[in-house]
């Protein structure tokens, strides 16, 4: 799996455990929904650090916990 596709699943997975749309979790993050959404639907090959942090921030998490998935255990972008 690549890493975008990781991130991808992931937020959306964390999106589901809260029953919230990828559009009201922009809403939350304070981050656009275009940026968002081309991160989900990986448009976005590389999203910034801080993109990410903020998108735990807006979901309650810290950022060990956005990547404490098996989604992150075996990335493949050679």
């Amino acid at each position: 799996m690549t890493l975008i596709s990781a991130i991808s699943t992931r937020i959306i997975q964390l999106c589901n455990k809260r029953e919230i749309t990828v559009n009201k979790l922009s809403t939350i993050c304070g981050i656009t929904q275009s940026t968002l959404e081309g991160i989900v639907n990986k448009k976005f090959i590389n999203p910034k650090t801080l993109t990410i942090v903020r998108i735990c921030r807006g979901l309650d998490i810290q950022l060990k916990d956005f990547y404490d998935s098996p989604l992150f255990d075996e990335i493949d972008d050679d």
